[in-house]
């Protein structure tokens, strides 16, 4: 690829990152987290397509640690943020809704 196209791609992931968060009221974290999920999910998308395009032995060791570290974000992010989510519902439903 060329570095037209990367920078483009850069300058995108940028704009698509701060979007999601401005958009997120100061008060809660919960979304925040989902919303540099969403960037770190471009993160992974841009690291797996550098990968197929490698050009040498250098830019895919660098790719696949881009992935690896990715995925631990992403996947971390969600499962933080699922517990956070836990401690808003009520005891009742986290029991299986019983009455």
């Amino acid at each position: 690829m060329s570095f037209e196209i990367l920078a483009f791609l850069f300058m995108l992931s940028m704009f698509l990152g701060l979007e999601l968060i401005a958009k997120v009221p100061s008060q809660l974290h919960t979304p925040l987290m989902s919303g540099s999920n969403a960037i770190s999910g471009i993160t992974l998308i841009g690291a797996m397509v550098l990968a197929y395009n490698q050009g040498s032995t250098f830019a895919l060791i660098l790719a696949a640690v881009a992935v690896f570290f990715a995925s631990i974000n992403v996947v971390g992010g969600y499962l933080v943020t699922d517990r956070m989510l836990e401690m808003f519902k009520k005891k009742d439903e986290k029991k299986g809704g019983g009455q």
